[in-house]
């Protein structure tokens, strides 16, 4: 006689996932070139870039680094202008290297799930997303792209991961964000989503939900097939 239990977890229909990733130190481990960028930019201005400014980056949108690097008193157009012109010197540094800065595992994962709802939900420029998601290729699998510039509040507020739940036609609570940052993390676990960890920038990401090194994780493959059940 077959367990009633066991024949409605059989039963039970997989929920219905989507992915949305961070794209600086997920997508691409680009932190070391933003890194080089900046130290790069600010001695243009006479500014020597301390390792206290570097872990004040990660995470954050450029108007905030503009203003946290030259402070609050610059006017809104000067902020805007420098923010874009480092970002042009970090896409001329890292023009034809792209491909060497995808992590372990991320094509294979994608391709693996091309089927599934998924975007890229960044902090970044709408140029460097555009720039990245056409040197790697990978823009084919985002059914949806939201960058820093399409909401208000950048993360650590949730908007920018909602906006994407809200374009994907996903409920928040079905969504697995790819996170590299603190910021990040506080952002999708306020959007009432869950996270992957990814240590490429740091070696530890309080609140996410599972840490991985890299997308060939197989504790990453058991917990999305975890998730996947509704476990």
């Amino acid at each position: 006689m077959s367990d009633p239990l066991q024949s409605g977890l059989q039963k039970r229909p997989r929920r219905r996932l989507a992915f949305i990733f961070d794209m600086d130190g997920v997508l691409v481990d680009s932190n070391p070139a933003h890194r080089k960028a900046w130290e790069a930019f600010n001695r243009r201005y006479g500014l020597e870039t301390t390792e206290g400014m570097i872990q004040f980056m990660y995470g954050k949108r450029n108007d905030e680094i503009v203003r946290g690097f030259f402070g609050d008193g610059l006017p809104a157009g000067e902020v805007e202008a420098r923010g874009a012109a480092k970002e042009r010197l970090y896409r001329e540094t890292i023009a034809g290297k792209v491909e060497g800065m995808i992590p372990p595992g991320v094509r294979g994962f994608l391709e693996a799930r091309r089927d599934a709802p998924m975007a890229v939900a960044s902090n970044a420029e709408p140029e460097n997303v555009a720039f990245i998601l056409k040197e790697t290729g990978l823009g084919k699998y985002f059914r949806v792209v939201v960058d820093g510039h399409q909401v208000e509040r950048p993360k650590p507020f949730p908007d920018v991961y909602r906006r994407a739940a809200e374009l994907l036609g996903v409920a928040p609570g079905h969504c697995i964000v790819f996170e590299d940052s603190y910021s990040g993390v506080e952002a999708a676990r306020a959007a009432g989503m869950r996270v992957v960890g990814i240590r490429t920038t740091h070696r530890r990401l309080p609140g996410a939900d599972v840490e991985i090194d890299d997308f060939l994780s197989e504790e990453l493959e058991a917990w999305l097939e975890a998730q996947g059940r509704g476990e």
